[in-house]
């Protein structure tokens, strides 16, 4: 009995150990035995097993953010499990959990990423997984006002590099960058919000199957000022309070059924320019690209969003309200290494549903893949303090 309390201690210990990266006081304890190979001739220590331990992003180091704030990093992941103003299928309040369960492979061999020449594992960033914002289920109202203040409370700290100096952001600091990890669509309205008090109203680059711009009138009727907030609504929101920059937003992969043609004009109070799926047959990935960086520009500090149903549900099951028709996994992953060059201070990926998935787990594997470009792009990018000085005359 003593010998198997004994193990499952240290077995415990190692588990821990294994949840922030650092094994070394279970390598060195009773049971070492386990983690040294003792095949004759063939020494050192065995390699984690990428389907083993607890799942972070990436298999990247885990930090608990909102409980302490010790640990400085330049890019955070932070998940939001909220899918309580979903219109159709419920079930995103478990992507966050599903796509750091797609993640485990991306640093497999090294994670260096081919395409775009640059690892983000091992760079001049510290990333790290600050796990999830506590989230009711029962009151939304209250839970948007918690995704609000949590992903403000990660963004607005020092971070690791380039501390001290000035940075693009309304108050002239450098920040770090954060990437979410959803949820259905409508907790961008509060991540919004949060941007804008670091960076007053910005610049969104939006990759969806539909337009998210509705009137809550024509959107679900909004009976309530609460369901007038949903994953349908929350641009229109975020228009009214004045979160986004006029002119410069756009959305992408667009190829959803309208009550009528006059559903695009909701896109110009919101100031979204529109990029239809469709395109991709006679532009071409390049052609929608040059459209991104044409309307976003390359002065400005920009949110990125990516809702999961903009690729076809043939390559992402795992959403919400699926759209036929949409863009393969490779297309959308091109797409996004062609925003090299535009400054992304945070994005966040959306409406993935694991229970609607396969199990080859298609659905989440895509949405690591994609913030895998995103998190490179970031990196290249640079430290934010290395923004050009005209950005932060314009941003002042």
């Amino acid at each position: 009995m003593f010998k198997l309390i004994t193990f499952a201690a240290a077995f415990a210990a190692g588990v821990s150990a294994h949840g922030d990266h650092s094994q070394e006081a279970f390598k060195e304890g009773p049971h070492k035995s386990l983690w040294y190979n003792t095949l004759p001739g063939d020494g050192g220590t065995q390699a984690d097993s990428v389907f083993s331990g607890i799942s972070t992003f990436g298999r990247i180091e885990y930090h608990p953010c909102l409980a302490s704030d010790a640990r400085k990093y330049d890019i955070a992941f932070i998940g939001a499990p909220f899918d309580t103003g979903t219109s159709y299928r419920p079930g995103a309040r478990f992507g966050p959990s599903g796509i750091r369960q797609g993640s485990r492979r991306l640093n497999l061999y090294g994670g260096f990423n081919v395409p775009l020449q640059a690892n983000p594992f091992n760079s001049w960033a510290t990333v790290i997984d600050c796990g999830d914002i506590p989230v009711t289920s029962y009151d939304n109202e209250w839970a948007l006002k918690q995704i609000e203040e949590g992903h403000n409370s990660i963004l607005m700290r020092e971070p690791a590099s380039n501390a001290h100096m000035t940075g693009p952001s309304k108050h002239g600091k450098t920040l770090p960058r954060v990437i979410t990890l959803g949820g259905d669509h409508t907790i961008t309205l509060p991540l919004l919000r949060s941007m804008n008090k670091a960076y007053g109203p910005i610049t969104v680059i939006h990759f969806d199957s539909h337009l998210d711009t509705w009137k809550p009138k024509v959107f679900g009727g909004a009976p309530t000022k609460v369901a007038s907030v949903n994953h349908g609504t929350y641009f229109y929101h975020a228009a009214q309070e004045g979160l986004l920059r006029n002119d410069t937003n756009i959305h992408a992969g667009i190829r959803t059924t309208l009550s009528g043609m006059s559903d695009y004009d909701n896109d110009g109070y919101c100031g979204f320019e529109i990029v239809e799926a469709r395109e991709i047959d006679t532009i071409g990935m390049d052609g929608i690209i040059k459209k991104i960086h044409d309307r976003v520009g390359h002065e400005n500090p920009v949110y990125l969003s990516i809702d999961i149903d903009s690729l076809d549900p043939a390559f992402a099951p795992g959403t919400g309200t699926p759209e036929t028709g949409g863009w393969t996994t490779r297309e959308l992953r091109t797409i996004i290494r062609g925003l090299e060059g535009i400054h992304l201070v945070a994005a966040d990926v959306v409406e993935v549903a694991p229970a609607y998935d396969t199990n080859a787990e298609l659905t989440t594997m895509a949405a690591a893949d994609v913030l895998y470009e995103v998190m490179t792009l970031m990196v290249k990018d640079g430290p934010l303090s290395e923004l050009s000085a005209d950005s932060k005359k314009e941003l002042k």
